[in-house]
């Protein structure tokens, strides 16, 4: 028997998208609620999101936008690209989950949303939208709260590179100051950050409360009615990586450095099953003086090279996608890190990638390094970056036949709605033609591991035996993700990560 230091009725651990929903409907619902976050910062990897945005398909924001969509419709493509790799009713429970979370969510006027078109990631597959099923949390300006602003973790710029906070919240910032406001309406909520999860309590069978690491000291916290997981994944935790066999490094991960999969372990340490240990949300990443290859999306131009100077993939494929081709060729030894991206001068030396996520430095610091590389000619850069001269000029010379045709006929570059997203409405097939060249070092980067406890869909943790372990939940990248191997479009981890938490909550109510 623990000895109690505090009691709740709903213990929640973490604080990205799926900790303070949780924590925001166990409040609402007239429960007492303990969040602890194990940083210094509230938010997790949501924080961190340039959009905060959730896969939702027809909820009420998108439908006041004359969105046409259908439930039906969703599933079917949801269910087509995830296939059956995770149980159906699970998939099921998230598509039709979301929209009656907005409809609760929007009854709070501090929970504000807006359509931001962001297009399905399957652009082919059946059912799928070219406008995306996507919203955002609203930008909420925050000047006047500095305590606020401070206590939510990112941007990036100010964490990795010392920049000044900006006075308004926006994506995922935006989504956690907002959830953080609204609890503030309801008096027994208890927020801890510093407090790391260290273990979980077990009474007949029963998760009643946790261990948690306080100023040095281990307390103990009971919950009543649940204990809700919602940590993040195990991406900052090189061990854990290498023993499901995670390709990458915790380095060149995005989430924050206290993902390290303690909620994972505490949960395996009671008996939950566990799914999807080798998966993570995988993109391309351009590598930065400080060594560290960090998510880049928003190709305007450019293709990737292996180390035989040859094109591989369809640069403009959703990360994910991108990050898988990348993964395949290196298991089947065809491929080593890093890669590089290959342009011309026609915008200048800075690679044309719209959105790096972690903000450019100067570029006489990427020279310096030798990951931004340039040449008058494709074969002085070829040496330079280490691949065969005449490969690289056979490359760029196919390159340039399939954009003057305007069909990538290797790997179908421009096919797609998301492919086309940040072209300006121009093609998607740039040519390489504009002496001097550049090359631009890419390594594998992911938004954090997406394996984890197997849940049922109300969030429950279940064994080994496939039964729910009673007062234990999942969410989030903490959970084995419904979405399975795939990534079906954007906002599916953070949209993940609320819900089930919601649902978990809802259903710890009743106990």
């Amino acid at each position: 028997m623990a000895e109690w230091a505090e009691e709740c009725d709903v213990l929640v651990v973490g604080s990205g998208a799926g900790g303070c929903c949780g924590a925001y409907t166990a409040a609402r619902e007239g429960l007492s609620v303990i969040l602890v976050e194990a940083s210094e910062f509230f938010g997790g990897t949501t924080a961190y999101s340039g959009g905060g945005g959730v896969w939702f398909p027809t909820n009420a924001v998108l439908k006041r936008a004359g969105d046409d969509d259908t439930l039906e419709d969703a599933l079917t493509y949801y269910r087509a690209v995830v296939g059956d790799r995770t149980p159906p009713e699970l998939q099921e429970a998230y598509v039709r989950g979301g929209a009656p979370l907005i409809d609760y969510l929007e009854a709070d006027e501090d929970l504000e949303f807006m359509v931001y078109p962001w297009p399905d990631y399957f652009g082919k597959a059946p059912k799928a939208r070219a406008q995306g099923r996507h919203i955002t949390p609203k930008p909420k300006h925050v000047a006047d709260d500095p305590e606020l602003n401070e206590s939510i973790r990112g941007p990036l710029g100010r964490e990795r590179l010392g920049e000044p906070l900006p006075d308004t919240l926006i994506g995922g910032r935006a989504l956690i100051g907002r959830f953080l406001i609204a609890l503030r309406k309801y008096p027994d909520v208890q927020l801890y950050r510093n407090t790391p999860l260290e273990e979980l309590v077990v009474e007949d069978g029963s998760v009643v409360g946790a261990i948690v690491g306080n100023d040095g000291e281990r307390r103990a916290i009971r919950a009543r009615k649940g204990v809700v997981l919602a940590a993040g994944g195990f991406d900052h935790n090189d061990e854990m990586r290498s023993k499901y066999g995670v390709p990458g490094t915790a380095r060149d991960s995005m989430g924050p450095w206290s993902n390290l999969g303690k909620a994972h372990q505490a949960g395996m340490a009671v008996g939950a099953d566990v799914d999807l240990m080798g998966e993570a949300w995988w993109s391309p990443g351009l590598t930065h003086p400080d060594g560290r290859s960090a998510f880049a999306l928003c190709f305007t131009g450019g293709i990737f090279v292996d180390q035989d100077g040859k094109r591989f993939t369809n640069e403009y494929a959703p990360y994910d996608r991108l990050g898988r081709d990348v993964i395949a060729r290196m298991e089947r030894g065809e491929m080593t890190l890093p890669f590089w991206m290959i342009y011309d001068d026609r915008a200048g030396e800075v690679p044309p990638v719209a959105a790096t996520n972690v903000p450019l430095v100067e570029t006489e610091k990427y020279v310096g390094a030798g990951l931004w590389r340039t040449a008058e000619t494709l074969e002085e850069l070829a040496e330079q970056i280490g691949v065969p001269a005449e490969s690289l000029k056979a490359t760029v010379a196919r390159w340039n036949d399939l954009a003057a045709k305007g069909v990538d006929e290797d790997f179908g570059r421009g096919d797609e709605p998301y492919d086309l997203a940040f072209t300006g409405g121009g093609s998607a097939l740039v040519p390489i033609e504009q002496g001097p060249f550049h090359a631009a070092q890419f390594g594998l980067s992911d938004l954090g591991t997406k394996g984890g406890l197997r849940t049922d869909t109300v969030g429950r943790v279940l064994d080994t035996a496939g039964e729910p372990i009673p007062g234990l939940y999942a969410a989030g990248n903490t959970m084995a993700a419904p979405s399975g191997t795939v990534y079906p479009g954007g906002g599916n981890p953070i949209g993940t990560s609320a819900l089930f938490a919601h649902l978990a909550v809802m259903d710890a109510r009743a106990r």
